[in-house]
């Protein structure tokens, strides 16, 4: 499911032709942009009513809070005091969001190609702060498509339109397919101290003491935030193209891309040093990792054009040049967490898979959850949370290698 959310160059598929008495038709289907005022987008995010989950995305725990991504809408405040009953307790409304992350009372988000904070000092009265414009590419839509920049829009109308084939179909501004395949770094390998907020392994923002990085289909940006409501740019490196996920351990960065991952140096965290690299075939590819070992999915049928569907665990002792130990096939796998031995592997319609990563080169599969479509997981004191297609679960792991489901907040149509 999605979860870093890119947006394609595609005509929308449903294409079909049908005969009657010799009259071929041809059927599409458009999407017309629904726009507001920015000063109206601005005020309207704080929180709001309560909704149902439609299309989860990202996820963020902060304390008893979890904040978790509608995809392109805003972010679904749920109070997990009681793991076995969550609450969602208000919607803040961010339009074009995909990624969250929290620190010290401040929600950081993407509004399309802009950073917005928002004050979350009481996350049921959320209330809007400030944005950094520019900080995420522009969205790219097919038809040649371009949104009016004066405006941002917050939703889509579908529309279909049935024409002779033959015909001349004359295509006009509204004529953009969207998909959406959604993407959230995550932070901390073990459930030991007490984290101020954790993200799960599909993330574009990680947050390491005071400065946020964050990473669109180019570069890892840098942004001190001291001053947690107001941050400041200081840095940009650039590493190619189609840059998916970023996670931090320590004082270093893992990112994933397309085509491999970088490992940045944070001995200075205002510019940080790329000090190694690790490359593989053509494939999206979240990261985790800890003091000597990456995992890192690879998987196909995404943007990433790859067609491996596989973990590869590396040796990261020596960071400039980390070392593939050995590759496991899965099915579609996507986000992952880890808590001491104990390895989460969400593996999109495969399920979700827990194994024994005691050997790292010998990972041993001790249980399967199938019928659920996994996108991302976070593992934090015995508690596993779950985002998948139709909604969020919660799963005790407190007895090793066994996984109880706790409950499920499932999606409203």
């Amino acid at each position: 499911m999605r979860k870093t959310i890119y947006l394609l160059p595609v005509l929308l598929g449903l294409l079909f032709s049908s005969c009657l008495k010799d009259k071929n038709t041809m059927t599409y289907t458009i999407m017309v942009p629904v726009y507001k005022d920015k000063a109206e987008v601005y005020a309207n995010i704080k929180s709001n009513p309560a909704r149902g989950i439609s299309s989860p995305g990202k996820i963020f725990l902060y304390g008893n809070y979890i904040f978790l991504n509608e995809v392109d809408k805003g972010v679904h405040v749920i109070d997990n005091t009681n793991p076995a009953n969550p609450v969602i307790k208000t919607f803040i409304d961010i339009p074009g969001n995909l990624d969250i992350a929290v620190k010290d009372n401040m929600l950081y988000a993407d509004l399309y190609s802009d950073l917005v904070v928002v004050d979350i000092a009481d996350p049921l009265n959320a209330r809007f702060v400030r944005f950094l414009p520019q900080v995420f590419p522009h969205r790219i839509y097919s038809n040649g498509f371009m949104s009016d920049s004066s405006r941002i829009i917050v939703d889509w109308i579908r529309k279909d339109t049935t024409v002779p084939i033959g015909s001349s179909r004359r295509w006009g501004f509204a004529d953009v397919y969207i998909l959406s395949n959604s993407g959230a770094g995550g932070q901390g390998l073990s459930a030991t101290g007490n984290p101020t907020g954790i993200a799960g392994s599909m993330s574009r923002f990680a947050l390491v003491n005071d400065f946020l990085y964050t990473v669109n289909m180019s570069q890892l940006r840098s942004y001190n935030i001291t001053d947690r409501s107001n941050p400041s740019y200081t840095s940009a490196s650039n590493l190619g193209w189609n840059i998916e996920t970023i996670y931090p351990f320590r004082n270093k960065l893992f990112v994933g891309s397309a085509t491999g991952m970088f490992i940045f140096s944070l001995g200075n965290p205002a510019s940080p040093v790329q000090e190694g690299t690790f490359s593989h075939v053509r494939s999206c590819d979240p990261v985790i990792a800890n003091d000597t070992h990456a995992f890192v999915t690879l998987r196909n049928g995404t943007v990433c054009s790859g067609t491996s569907n596989q973990l590869d665990v590396l040796n990261v002792t020596n960071i400039s040049s980390p070392q593939l130990i050995r590759t496991y096939p899965l099915t579609n796998p996507h986000g992952l967490s880890k808590d001491n031995n104990q390895l989460f592997i969400c593996d999109g319609a495969g399920g979700l898979k827990l194994f024994d990563a005691t050997d790292p080169g010998n990972l041993v599969l001790k249980k399967t959850i199938e019928g659920i479509e996994t996108y991302d997981a976070i593992a934090w004191n015995n508690n596993l949370l779950v985002v998948a297609k139709d909604g969020l679960y919660q799963f005790d792991y407190s007895t090793p290698f066994t996984l109880v489901q706790k409950s499920k907040l499932g999606i409203t149509k």
